[in-house]
C-alpha cells in the first residue's frame, strides 16, 4: 500500500473521507478538509481529481464547504458531495447541503438551504452520503450524529421531495449516525448505521430488507458495478464495538459473503480513535483506494 495525493496538491490534506472513482476509471475524485478538519472560510480548493498514481488533474470547492464528506460520481461524470456539518454565519451559514457539479466544477444543483437545518422537506440536518438510482432518483443519509434526523430522504431526478423513512432508534429501520449508502445492481440501498455497528438494506420504497452486522461499524461503503461490496470499518475498538476487526471488509452483495479483509494500519485493541479509511472506493484495475480521516490521507492498496 501506499499514500497518494498530498505532493502533487501542493499542501498537506486535513481530513479525507470523500471519495469516489470517475467514470474512465482512471481517475479517482477526493474532498478533503483544506488541510484541517472544517473548511469554514478557507481559500483552498477541496474537491480534487487525481490520476490513479497520485497527481492532481483538477480542484474546484472554494467557498463553499464546510466539511466535505460524502460522494458520489454519475456515469456522465457528474459530482455529487454532501457538507455533513453547519455554521451559521452571515449571510448564509455553512453546511446541510448536498452540492452537485459538472466534471467542470460548474455548480449543477444544491439540495437544502445553506446553514439551515431542519426535518422539513427541503432542508437536512449533516447530511453524510448520496446515491443516484438509475432511474435519477436521489437518496439522501441525513444524520451524522447519532440524535441527528436518522433517516433516508428520496428525492426526484430534478430534486424534489418524494418520501423519508427512518427515525432514531436500533429497531429495523430505525438508525444512529446514518454516515454511509450505496446501491447493489438488484437496486438494493445499503445504509451505514454507524453508531449501531450494523449495515440495513432497503428497496427503494423504504422497505427493510436485511440488516448485516459481519462487516464491522460501517463508516464507508462502495459497491463494484459486479457487486463486489468494499466496507470501510475506522472505529471498531474495545469501547465501540468490542471483539470486532477494524480494517476494509470484501464481499459479495448478493450473497452478503465475505471473500477478504485488509486490515487497519494501526491494529486497534483499545480505545483509540478514528483511524484508517472512512471512505473507501475502486478502481477500473481493482486497486482500493482508503479516505483517511484521522490519518489526514489517501492510502491506496494495489491489487496482486
Amino acid at each position: 500500500d501506499s499514500t497518494c495525493g498530498q505532493a502533487s496538491a501542493g499542501r498537506e490534506f486535513g481530513a479525507v473521507s470523500a471519495i469516489y472513482p470517475a467514470p474512465d476509471g482512471q481517475s479517482i475524485w477526493v474532498g478533503e478538509l483544506c488541510g484541517a478538519n472544517v473548511s469554514v472560510d478557507s481559500d483552498v480548493e477541496p474537491i480534487m481529481k487525481f490520476d490513479l498514481d497520485g497527481n492532481l488533474i483538477t480542484s474546484f470547492g472554494a467557498g463553499m464547504f464546510a466539511w466535505p464528506h460524502g460522494m458520489y460520481v454519475e456515469p456522465d461524470g457528474s459530482v455529487w458531495v454532501a457538507d455533513a456539518t453547519g455554521y451559521a454565519a452571515v449571510p448564509e451559514g455553512w453546511g446541510h447541503v448536498m452540492y452537485k457539479f459538472s466534471p467542470e466544477g460548474e455548480l449543477l444543483m444544491t439540495l437544502g438551504q445553506r446553514g439551515e437545518a431542519g426535518t422539513e422537506p427541503g432542508l437536512f440536518a449533516k447530511p453524510s452520503d448520496m446515491v443516484v438510482a438509475p432511474d435519477g432518483h436521489i437518496f439522501v443519509a441525513d444524520g451524522h450524529d447519532a440524535g441527528g434526523n436518522n433517516r433516508v430522504v428520496k428525492l426526484s431526478p430534478t430534486g424534489e421531495f418524494v418520501m423519508e423513512w427512518g427515525e432514531t432508534g436500533e429497531a429495523d429501520g430505525q438508525f444512529q449516525d446514518v454516515h454511509a449508502m450505496a446501491m447493489d445492481s438488484s437496486g438494493r440501498i445499503w445504509v451505514g448505521d454507524r453508531a449501531n455497528s450494523r449495515i440495513q438494506l432497503f428497496d427503494q420504497e423504504g422497505n427493510h430488507l436485511e440488516t448485516i452486522t459481519h462487516m464491522g461499524r460501517p463508516s464507508g461503503i462502495f459497491i463494484t458495478a459486479d457487486d463486489v461490496v468494499y466496507v470501510a470499518d475506522s472505529e471498531s475498538n474495545a469501547g465501540r464495538n468490542p471483539g470486532v476487526p477494524r480494517g476494509i471488509y470484501i464481499g459479495n452483495a448478493l450473497t452478503l459473503e465475505l471473500t477478504a479483509f485488509v486490515p487497519d494500519p494501526e491494529p486497534d485493541v483499545d480505545n483509540s480513535g478514528t483511524s484508517g479509511a472512512e471512505g473507501v472506493a475502486v478502481d477500473a484495475d481493482g486497486n482500493l483506494y482508503g479516505a483517511e480521516v484521522g490519518p489526514r490521507t489517501v492510502r491506496k492498496y494495489v491489487r496482486r
